[in-house]
């Protein structure tokens, strides 16, 4: 497997393979969720971001292609975090940086898995995802330098805040007007510039650590 995946990077550094497939991560998640939002019929953003998918049980309701498209997106986006979490092992960074970032993958993956309709376990790996997602941006800033490691923290922090607003008052309070689409937007989006931003990151510094003196 390891050989397979080295071979279709052309004999690319670890550090950069991560970071290309993090650097896709975002692309993919973020067209992902808008193709899948632009052929719904009757979507808003301030439904569930997985409704796409499929609604909640006891009366599910999914359109295609919309659903196809939404699943397949956290399949391939899942997949690719894993990926990258493998070759940060793989290159020997610490554990604090793959471990969270595998967890925040396999989570991911699980949504493609399960939609909305198949309870419980659609709303066990969407929860593991925010919360590994949002922890895997704050421990990052224990294995990168600044200013990444700030901002690391800064919107991991934002996301699982988000989070936890999200869980304790719900749609009421001053964020009302977003309900719970629009909060859960604010849980998962800092996450996908996070995600982003480390495959730049990663990118850069293979960049300066193999370039000739």
């Amino acid at each position: 497997m390891s050989a397979y995946l080295k071979s279709l990077g052309g004999g690319i550094a670890d550090t950069a393979i991560a970071g290309v497939a993090l650097l896709i991560t975002g692309g993919v998640s973020l067209l992902g969720i808008i193709t899948a939002e632009a052929y719904h019929p009757n979507y808003a953003t301030t439904q569930e971001i997985s409704d796409l998918g499929s609604t909640a049980p006891p009366n599910p309701v999914s359109y295609e292609p919309t659903a196809t498209i939404f699943n397949g997106t956290m399949l391939t986006s899942g997949a690719l975090v894993l990926v990258a979490a493998y070759f940060l092992y793989r290159v020997g960074r610490p554990r604090v940086l793959w471990l969270p970032l595998g967890i925040f993958g396999f989570g991911v993956f699980g949504v493609g898995v399960f939609p909305g309709d198949m309870a419980p376990w659609h709303g066990l790996f969407a929860l593991l995802t925010f919360t590994s997602g949002g922890i895997a941006a704050v421990l990052a800033a224990r294995a990168t330098p600044n200013p990444f490691s700030s901002v690391s923290v800064l919107l991991g922090g934002f996301s699982l805040a988000s989070l936890v607003y999200a869980l304790a008052i719900g749609t009421s309070g001053p964020l009302a007007g977003l309900e719970f689409g629009g909060i859960e937007r604010w849980v998962v989006y800092p996450l996908l510039v996070w995600v982003t931003g480390l495959g730049g990151f990663l990118l850069g510094e293979d960049s300066v650590t193999s370039s000739p003196p």
